[in-house]
């Protein structure tokens, strides 16, 4: 017995030894505050199983025998959307179009909008159409706090539309209307208008809800049919190879529902070093250069059957609704009600997190071309000029407050 004893203590004192050796080579703890995955505080413990649910099938690598393609771009969501976060230049993705006088065709019967540059065994990559002469190039976005912007009213949303710009700010912000899918069923936040619903995913505001992001993000990243989008991606280049073996839809909808409810219950982008006297300064800063005006830092959700989103505070730093940018943030592209130079104003919470999911670099902008926040300003033109103008004007140290704030959020 004193034998085994003897044993186990040089073995736990190894082991300490062992592990005490190796923390200088382990990173250390972020926090909370650091860090953009993870669930909401306060769920039931039903709501957390559903969530890791859901969270094991963002992580998910698909297979061929599971329906990945036959042509796709990654084989998972987090081949694109690292740890929740923005995706890098590596994995952008081209959209593409015919575009005939004001009139576009997005090709749908030859491939588009998207292009899928990967196969499976035995398919050819795509190739994109050679009618095609409109392109653009999309940076995947982050997913943290979307469970927020799901639950927002459209009357919120509304309450600041100004298409005319009737208040004289320079402002002309306009909603995003589409036509909803066939099996869209309005609920209590939606306000119709002509048979239309308000957008509010997407870069440029094309999907109304959350589960249509999903759904389109399945078929056309991966390649995985669902029951709202049942049909596998076609390949122009080969024809007959246009389906895979295997049945479609690919996934239940216990899988699409699994995955909107953990993008659901993601948590919010946390604010950092919001007590620093230089983040204070830049706030205020960045109120009286009037970015307030699209990027708003305060919403309230609606009611909400998840009662920690349920009539909540919480600050995107965005208005959700459309604008003019400009000729330098043109891509050519019109989307859903957006016209090419139309965008809807990107939310700003987590922006100073985004270098934790782009191998420690920044990409800004809808393709990532701009590498600080203040190259991504100079970008802006438009409704948004005079505010750009008036963020170029100030001098360097006041520049530097407005982006430690920024990078706050």
């Amino acid at each position: 017995m004193v034998y085994f004893r003897t044993i186990n203590a040089w073995v736990g004192l190894a082991l300490l030894l062992a592990l005490s050796s190796c923390e200088k080579f382990l990173p250390p703890d972020p926090g909370g505050e650091n860090v953009l995955e993870g669930p909401l505080d306060g769920l039931t413990p039903s709501q957390n199983n559903q969530f890791l649910k859901g969270d094991a099938l963002f992580s998910k690598i698909y297979t061929p025998q599971e329906g990945l393609g036959p042509i796709f771009i990654q084989n998972s969501c987090v081949g694109c959307h690292t740890v929740g976060g923005k995706g890098i230049p590596a994995n952008l993705v081209t959209r593409f179009a015919f575009k005939n006088g004001n009139n576009y065709d997005y090709l749908l019967e030859e491939g588009g909008p998207q292009h899928q540059t990967n196969a499976i065994s035995n398919y050819s990559t795509e190739l994109i159409p050679e009618k095609a002469n409109v392109f653009t190039k999309r940076l995947p976005p982050a997913v943290t706090g979307f469970g927020y912007i799901a639950a927002i009213h459209d009357s919120l949303i509304l309450s600041w539309e100004d298409s005319s710009d009737t208040n004289s700010d320079g402002i002309s912000g306009r909603a995003s209307y589409v036509i909803p899918r066939n099996n869209f069923t309005p609920q209590l936040i939606h306000i119709e208008r002509d048979g239309k619903y308000l957008a509010r995913f997407g870069k440029k505001a094309s999907k109304i809800r959350l589960i249509d992001q999903v759904a389109f993000a399945l078929k056309e990243d991966i390649g995985i049919t669902n029951d709202f989008e049942p049909y596998d991606l076609y390949n122009y280049k080969t024809g007959v190879q246009s389906v895979d073996a295997i049945a479609d839809p690919e996934v239940t909808s216990a899988v699409l529902q699994n995955l909107v409810f953990y993008l659901r219950t993601l948590k919010s982008p946390p604010r950092r070093n919001e007590n620093d006297p230089d983040v204070l300064a830049g706030e205020q800063l960045f109120s009286a250069i009037g970015c307030i005006s699209c990027h708003r830092p305060s919403f309230k959700t609606a009611k909400s059957d998840i009662e920690q989103l349920s009539e909540k505070e919480f600050a995107p730093y965005s208005d959700f609704l459309l604008h003019d940018m400009g000729a330098g943030l043109d891509d050519g592209f019109t989307e859903g009600a957006a016209t090419s130079f139309e965008w809807r104003t990107a939310p700003l919470w987590g922006i100073g997190l985004a270098s934790s999911s782009q191998g420690g670099k920044k990409y800004f902008l809808h393709d990532g071309r701009a590498s600080s926040i203040e190259e991504a300003v100079s970008y802006h033109g438009g409704e948004a000029a005079s505010r750009k103008n008036a963020f170029l004007k100030l001098s360097p140290e006041d520049k530097e407050k407005v982006v430690k704030f920024v990078e706050s959020l």
